[in-house]
């Protein structure tokens, strides 16, 4: 908290300095190209601190569903950290928090992203990992995997929106701001009948669709070499 005379002095700061440059966007220099197999790369180097950031935005969300297939989006996003062909179920955690880095994940309406952050020695595994998932994840995904993360997501359901006050408030307003037959007038999260009703059919259509390369924008960020990167 900060004491009147704190916030009278900081306030003539920022008069002093004045709006045009309290506004002044950052630059931020970054380097932007796109693989032959269609994939958007930006680089951005920063060298103040020995740690690299990768991060991969899908461009598919929960705006992509349509009414009675809700919630998929989200779903695959769990289903995306149960192993691909040469990552065991577990290995992509442990792995990175073995190099130590940490990894997670989020989706929203209109994108679905996975992110690491670790020591710049720990890029090349960053990145291989990322791959892996992103060319071989078929091959070892089965419906008990599904049905696994069907299942967490539905608990996590239960857990921000049913069973907490004002959890749902969310879903009373979206369908007044959006029509009915809009994408964003359902919750990220989805209905739980539809969670309930995906097969894996759905799950592997799902993934031949959205998760390719060129419907990916890749980022790297931190201290790293760019040559090495690319």
């Amino acid at each position: 908290r900060v004491g009147a005379l704190t916030a009278a002095c900081l306030l003539a700061l920022g008069t002093s300095v004045g709006l045009a440059t309290a506004q002044k966007a950052p630059s931020i220099p970054y380097e932007k190209f796109t693989l032959p197999n269609g994939l958007e790369v930006i680089l951005h180097v920063d060298r103040s601190v020995p740690i690299v950031a990768v991060e991969n935005f899908y461009k598919v969300g929960s705006g992509d569903e349509k009414r009675g297939r809700t919630g998929f989006a989200h779903l695959f996003e769990h289903v995306m950290f149960m192993g691909s062909q040469n990552v065991p179920v577990g290995k992509f955690d442990e792995w990175l928090e073995a190099a130590g880095a940490s990894n997670n994940g989020s989706t929203n309406f209109d994108r679905t992203n996975y992110y690491e952050t670790g020591p710049s020695n720990a890029l090349p595994l960053m990145l291989w990992l990322d791959a892996d998932r992103m060319g071989w994840l078929l091959p070892t995904m089965d419906k008990e995997k599904l049905d696994l993360q069907r299942d967490v997501v539905k608990n996590e359901r239960r857990q921000s929106y049913d069973n907490v006050p004002y959890g749902r408030a969310y879903e009373t307003i979206l369908p007044v701001m959006f029509p009915s037959n809009h994408p964003y007038s359902w919750p990220v999260i989805g209905w739980t009948s539809d969670l309930n009703s995906y097969t894996m059919d759905e799950a592997m259509k799902y993934w031949n669709t959205y998760y390719r390369p060129n419907n990916l924008v890749g980022i790297v960020v931190g201290d790293f070499d760019p040559a090495a990167a690319k």
